[in-house]
């Protein structure tokens, strides 16, 4: 058995076997994993009698439930309107140039993924940037390069 199985073995263990335990169980899996492979999604429908196609549905479905592998630091930036007035283009665009890659990619190094997000909750403090599970409101140009800079040192 491999370590995905026994990962989702203990996932369902812990969650259960019924429909309402898949989103616990992809997360589990994507806590741990960082992504949903082919192979997690499969082993999951059989443990909860589901489609590997409801499974898929469900996981793809879902901005945070990734299923394809991404770097080891996961840099979102808020795309909705009230962030768009705010600059978030430009945001981007600084993060691009720093990074040497395209929202949607990953570096070289696999050390960051550049994604944007439908919604991160906080319209008030736009534009907001969340690196894995970090908020950062009110970001500007220069505070998004100085966030990035941080993760560069801190993660050799």
């Amino acid at each position: 058995m491999t370590n995905t199985e026994n990962l989702i073995l203990d996932l369902v263990e812990k969650h259960g076997r019924e429909r309402n335990s898949l989103m616990p169980i992809l997360q589990g899996v994507v806590s741990q994993e960082k992504f949903l492979s082919e192979e997690a999604m499969i082993a999951i429908a059989r443990e909860l009698d589901l489609s590997a196609a409801d499974v898929y549905g469900t996981a793809s479905f879902y901005t945070f439930l990734d299923t394809v592998p991404r770097g080891k630091n996961i840099i979102r930036v808020c795309k909705t309107i009230s962030c768009h007035m705010r600059n978030k283009d430009e945001i981007i665009g600084v993060l691009e140039d720093q990074l040497k890659i395209k929202v949607g990619e990953t570096t070289h190094d696999k050390r960051f993924t550049l994604l944007t997000a439908n919604c991160l909750g906080w319209c008030h403090k736009g534009p907001v940037m969340l690196v894995n599970d970090e908020v950062y409101p009110e970001v500007t140009p220069q505070k998004a390069i100085e966030i990035v800079e941080e993760f560069m040192k801190k993660n050799n």
